[in-house]
């Protein structure tokens, strides 16, 4: 009889917290939401400035207070992550964190805390891991990339045109942050529309290994220009490559926000993530109670891919160039990665199988070229676009 009666007290409690853990979350009223944001960097990081500012603007744009938000920033990709969410899951109903590295200590807060929704940017479990109470976002940013190349493109013909440059000298340098597939997409699309309006430029590519660093950014910068790049964009968060241009006199395309005012010789044009369209998804989403995307992707159309304004050094005609392929790539006329616009080791790509359910080996699971292009961020929101085409040199991880 006792163990009958174990059994069923078992049952009843193994029930109850299923139902627990399981049961969708609560509405909470405007007045009462409470946010967390997680940053890896502070505002000193381009990247983790930008969240900042999106939260911010959504914040305000919904009629919330100041007090409704807490930002945390320079949490490491580590446990102090999930220290740290673990925390903020005590007070706040929806919690977001920034980095890649986040995500796993992240899904371990998210599934520990239930009633609280949380997201995360540039991450690739959420599809895979189904949680009601966690998703990822990221945005289609190789169409800005894209945007921005054509405005780069444009200078470097501006170049030759003057005679500052030959057309076989038309060489872009590019600073990434590491060989990643988020990094590769980027630069790839930014040298794609490079090479839409200046078909004879090339790209050479280093990495600093960092998201962050001001004195490697700034080197491999200088190292770009000193291998005769004449222009320079780059993936890493810090002013530390607009600061190596403005000071060589080098034309320079910058990401996450606009360099004008500190490098007004040298800034042509920038493109980001706006994530305040999402930011204001995700609110709304945690006030009324309700499940999210586990992939929402933000898009030219929504407004989370933009431009700042082209700057007075950019070439004539630019924004009319932008303009034009914008409107194209909204009515699905143009695609970034059309396979008859690149080749691999001088082959048109046919097919290719991207690792899109992530997992430990990286191992290809999903078809990616269809219909004459790579599908880039349609089955999931992060990029898995890591091919090495024709025309992009990687010199490999600058060397202390």
């Amino acid at each position: 009889m006792k163990k009958i009666v174990a059994s069923l007290v078992l049952f009843f409690v193994a029930t109850f917290s299923f139902v627990s853990c399981s049961g969708s979350r609560k509405a909470v009223s405007k007045e009462d939401i409470k946010i967390g944001l997680i940053t890896l960097h502070d505002e000193n990081s381009t990247y983790d400035k930008n969240f900042i500012d999106s939260m911010k603007k959504a914040v305000k744009e919904l009629g919330l207070r100041d007090d409704q938000l807490e930002i945390k920033s320079g949490i490491e990709e580590d446990n102090s992550c999930y220290d740290e969410a673990s925390r903020l899951a005590k007070k706040c109903n929806v919690i977001f964190a920034d980095s890649f590295g986040h995500e796993d200590y992240l899904i371990q807060a998210a599934k520990e805390n239930p009633s609280v929704l949380f997201a995360h940017a540039t991450g690739t479990k959420a599809h895979t891991e189904k949680l009601d109470n966690f998703g990822n976002a990221f945005a289609a940013i190789y169409e800005g990339r894209y945007l921005a190349g054509i405005a780069a493109g444009m200078k470097l013909n501006e170049l030759i045109e003057d005679g500052y440059i030959t057309e076989d000298e038309a060489k872009v340098g590019y600073v990434g942050a590491f060989p990643y597939a988020e990094v590769k997409s980027g630069y790839t699309s930014f040298f794609l529309g490079v090479q839409s309006v200046c078909p004879t430029a090339t790209m050479e590519v280093q990495f600093t290994n960092s998201w962050f660093n001001l004195s490697k950014e700034e080197t491999v910068a200088q190292n770009l220009i000193r291998r005769g790049c004449v222009l320079i964009s780059q993936h890493a968060d810090s002013m530390g490559a607009p600061n190596a241009c403005e000071a060589a006199g080098i034309p320079n395309v910058t990401y996450n926000g606009t360099t004008v005012a500190s490098c007004p010789e040298t800034y042509i044009v920038s493109s980001k993530i706006d994530w305040t369209p999402y930011f204001k998804y995700l609110i709304n989403s945690a006030i009324a109670g309700t499940k999210i995307d586990y992939d929402w992707t933000g898009t030219i159309a929504n407004g989370a891919v933009v431009l700042d304004p082209v700057g007075t050094n950019a070439a004539s005609g630019t924004q009319e160039a932008i303009d034009q392929a914008k409107a194209k790539l909204e009515d699905g006329t143009l695609h970034v990665f059309d396979t008859s616009k690149f080749t691999v080791k001088g082959n048109h790509l046919t097919t290719y199988m991207a690792d899109v359910d992530s997992d430990e080996k990286f191992t290809p699971d999903h078809e990616a070229i269809s219909n004459g292009y790579f599908h880039e961020s349609e089955m999931r929101s992060a990029p898995y676009f890591d091919i090495d085409i024709d025309g992009i040199t990687n010199l490999g991880e600058l060397r202390d």
